[in-house]
């Protein structure tokens, strides 16, 4: 991105428009505006904006589809979802096609220029590796953590994932318990020796089942487990939170 960062914001409410974009166009942002999804698309068609702030429940295309839409014509913008109301699988869903973050309204301004300045930073050399066997989730985690401009690596095995870290030291590794072969406590002990100062976020679906193996990853100092089906608004805020403390 630029100095002079160029900012769409998408919303069916002309207060909301005028005040945010008044509010960051004095902050030396060029900001444009949307009052829907066709116009937006338009708009982008148009011009490669920086970033895009985008309103989940809007008439007549709801803010989801109009992100799929951008992201064909654009692959590249962030877009950050906002909403007022509690419609967490669409929420769920545009994260999972890429959508850098969400915010609610009422939005708070200095939430929202933080986002900006969040979105402007690079994070090109934090590297993130996810070991699952389940493909669907390893692409999740490819497009929503690449939309902010992590390097991902993808492993479906133990062996795969121990292969990987040897090449490179991974800031962040997601490791599922339940992986063929070398079960997911195995893969990150193997990976400790291979990087002792290593982040490992354990995974799993089966609670009760993996629950000794989760322990014990804990025990060796796994930073946390998430519990599948996962919370991708969590995941995103976690690695950014590691990312941060390594800075």
């Amino acid at each position: 991105m630029t100095d002079q960062t160029s900012i769409l914001i998408v919303d069916d409410n002309v207060g909301l428009r005028k005040t945010t974009s008044l509010i960051l166009a004095r902050k030396g942002y060029a900001v444009a505006t949307a009052a829907d999804g066709p116009q937006a698309i338009e708009r982008v068609q148009n011009k490669p904006f920086d970033l895009i702030f985008l309103d989940i429940k809007m008439a007549p295309m709801d803010g989801v589809e109009t992100y799929r839409r951008i992201k064909k014509i654009r692959p590249a913008a962030v877009v950050i979802m906002m909403t007022a109301y509690a419609v967490e699988d669409l929420i769920q869903e545009a994260l999972q096609q890429g959508a850098y973050g969400v915010i609610y309204k009422p939005l708070d301004i200095e939430k929202v220029v933080a986002l900006v300045k969040q979105a402007q930073e690079t994070r090109r050399g934090a590297l993130v590796l996810v070991v699952d066997d389940d493909a669907s989730i390893c692409t999740i985690f490819k497009n929503v953590l690449r939309k902010r401009g992590y390097q991902v690596g993808i492993a479906q095995t133990g062996e795969q994932a121990i292969a990987l870290a040897r090449e490179r030291a991974y800031d962040v590794i997601f490791i599922d318990v339940q992986l063929p072969t070398l079960n997911g406590l195995e893969t990150y002990l193997a990976i400790k020796e291979i990087h002792p100062e290593a982040v490992a976020v354990m995974m799993t679906a089966y609670r009760q089942e993996t629950a000794d193996l989760v322990e014990q990853a804990l025990h060796n100092s796994a930073y946390t487990c998430f519990y599948k089906p996962l919370d991708m608004t969590k995941v995103i805020g976690l690695v950014d939170e590691i990312c941060e403390k390594k800075r």
